[in-house]
This record gives structure tokens, sequence and C-alpha cells, in this order.
């Protein structure tokens, strides 16, 4: 069985358990920014894994969501930021780099920009890490690079989960958890061992144990944030307001043509598992 991590710190948690305490024989893993898990999700290349939440409309049919675990902030998250030279209402007719790391957060910032702010910028996709320094009037930046020291001076700074939950009232999921849907008849022990291996996970987490914050740490040395402290704005777990939050974003994103429309989403069945 093949399944994929965001080869993020914000990811990180989830796979702990697996890594370092229990491996999973049969396993094999594949770490990646999101844009690469997306296309091989998309290729019918890995089995399970965490992708951006703009990829699940268009996989409808073919994948569907744990009903446990996600990607999401309720907030204020730190690293998923637009910086700019100019305040965010001056930036109509800009040009804004967009990292091509992922694509839940480019759709979010469309939204944000386009209905609530109703400016339409230059877009242009951009390396991972797009600098002001390189032409650019503002520049998404997410996941780990956003959690780097400063490489240049920034006048103005938006924290998109912030400002989507102050423009909205919702929270952000901005990863999901997809499963090839026929794997739950032809390998359900694999992908429950897996959903169990998670769960222990993020208990551990919850427990704020010490040696998977520290272990975070190291494996991303670059980040000289508390990696406690920043597990602390993220949710992992796929509550009610979670999934309505979902549904909004998608709503959102389908009125403006950004993304295919979604009546519902389809959920794994994994609710009778007997170690969940």
């Amino acid at each position: 069985m093949k399944i994929g991590c965001i080869d993020y710190l914000n990811c990180y948690p989830f796979y702990y358990h697996m890594d370092s305490i229990e491996p999973l024989l049969g396993v094999e893993v594949v770490r990646a920014r999101p844009n690469v898990l997306n296309d091989m999700l998309r290729r019918g290349e890995l089995d399970l894994s965490p992708v951006s939440a703009a990829v699940y409309p268009g996989l409808q049919g073919s994948v569907s969501l744990l009903p446990d675990f996600c990607l999401s902030s309720a907030g204020y998250v730190r690293s998923v930021v637009l910086n700019s030279r100019l305040p965010i209402e001056e930036l109509d007719g800009r040009k804004v780099g967009l990292t091509t790391a992922s694509e839940t957060s480019v759709v979010l910032l469309k939204i944000l920009l386009e209905k609530y702010f109703g400016i339409k910028p230059d877009y242009v996709p951009a390396a991972p890490y797009p600098a002001l320094g390189e032409g650019y009037d503002a520049a998404l930046v997410i996941g780990n690079e956003a959690l780097w020291p400063a490489a240049e001076p920034v006048e103005y700074s938006y924290d998109l989960g912030d400002l989507w939950m102050r423009k909205t009232g919702h929270p952000v999921v901005f990863a999901v958890f997809a499963l090839r849907s026929e794997l739950m008849q032809s390998r359900r022990d694999e992908v429950l061992a897996v959903i169990r291996s998670y769960r222990k996970s993020i208990d551990m987490l919850k427990g704020h144990d010490k040696k998977l914050i520290q272990a975070a740490e190291a494996a991303y040395p670059r980040i000289q944030y508390s990696a406690e402290k920043y597990y602390s704005l993220l949710r992992f777990e796929f509550d009610d307001a979670f999934r309505e939050a979902l549904m909004f974003y998608y709503r959102e994103a389908s009125f403006l043509g950004l993304l295919s429309g979604v009546d519902s989403i389809s959920w794994a069945g994994v609710d009778d598992d007997p170690f969940k």
C-alpha cells in the first residue's frame, strides 16, 4: 500500500507513530509537497494521502475522505501568508505570485480578493517560496517556507487563516485525507491499520508528547518557530464545524468558477472499525 505524507511540519504528527514506534508492514510512505501528492493521487499512484482540500471536487466518484482527520485552523495559522508591498486593498491589477506548492490556499486567496475585497490582481504561478524581490507586488507563501526566518523585509503580511475567519466567520480546512474508494473493500485491514496509526499519533500530540515535538523540530531544522506553539494553532480532527466550513469553501469556490461544485462529500466507511 502506498500512502502520501505532506513533507511539512504541519503533517508530521500523523506519521510519528508509524515512523518511530510501530512501523506498518507493507506500507510505503511517499513524502513530498502537496502539489506532488495531489498529482500522484490524480494519476492513481497513491492509495491514501493527505492532499489539498481543493483537489477533492475534481476527484469526486473516485476517492472518499477519511471522516476523522484533516489539517485545519480556526483563525490564525502562521503558515499560510500573503506578503505584500502594498495594503491588500491596493492589489487590484497588481502582480501577485502564487505558490505552486499547493492548491487550497490559492483558491482561498482568490475568493478573499475577488469576493471580499472586490479586486482582481494579475495572478502569476510562482516557485514554492515566491519572494517580493522577484518582481511581485505580493506573494502567497505556505507551509514550511512560511515558517522560515524572513529572507527580506515585508511591509504588509496577511495571515489567510485569520483573514478568512474575519471575513467569513468560518475556519479553514487546508488538507483532507483522500482514499481510493475501492480500497475500503479490497484492502480494508491495511487502511484501518493506517488510520489507527494516525489516531495514536494525534493522541500523542494531544498529550503534549515531548519526544514527538522534539522529533518534529529535528526533522525541519530550518524552521525557527516553536513546533509546539505551531501545533496549538492547527486542528487535526474533522469535527462538524470543519465539515461545514469545507462545504462553505466549496460553495464559494464553485460560485466564482474556481472549483467544480460539491453537493455532498463521500466519506470512507470506517465507523465500524472495532479498534477505533
